[in-house]
């Protein structure tokens, strides 16, 4: 049975079935059904979040993009572009146990330097830290609301 967390983001109605005893979240962007986590939780709600309550264009909205750092592959949770191809945003999500911490903006910190993107995004569906980066500086700094995207 899943009983889910209750998040600090707008409700969504989900298609949530199960198999086998394993619970899916049916992914609108990928258009595939996914194992529900925690994590994933939070993912699908702050990328309904964006597009519905920021405004964020979907087709400008990619989900677990690969990249490679210190020779090891990792995954972005969420990026996303802007109108002409930039990395606009980086989105690290975490379970709602995980707390936000200094380590998690340090980690989401070292995919942006191979990302660029000009803001960092942590949540965990509870806490959301926005951070506005001046690459050119390498400095940041914290945000108490995110923008919509167009104001980006």
């Amino acid at each position: 049975m899943f009983f889910p967390t209750p998040l600090n983001l707008p409700p969504h109605s989900f298609k949530i079935t199960e198999k086998d005893n394993v619970i899916y979240i049916f992914d609108e962007l990928r258009k595939k059904h996914l194992i529900l986590t925690p994590e994933e939780w939070v993912r699908q709600h702050f990328i309904q979040y964006l597009i519905n309550t920021k405004k964020f264009p979907k087709s400008l909205i990619q989900i677990e993009g690969g990249l490679i750092l210190n020779q090891l592959q990792k995954r972005s949770d969420i990026l996303v572009y802007n109108a002409i191809g930039e990395k606009l945003m980086l989105v690290e999500c975490k379970a709602p146990k995980i707390k936000i911490t200094n380590a998690v903006f340090e980690q989401a910190s070292r995919y942006n330097s191979i990302h660029q993107a000009k803001w960092i995004v942590l949540t965990n569906g509870l806490k959301h830290v926005y951070a506005q980066m001046d690459l050119k500086k390498a400095n940041f700094s914290f945000i108490e609301n995110l923008p919509n995207y167009e104001d980006l």
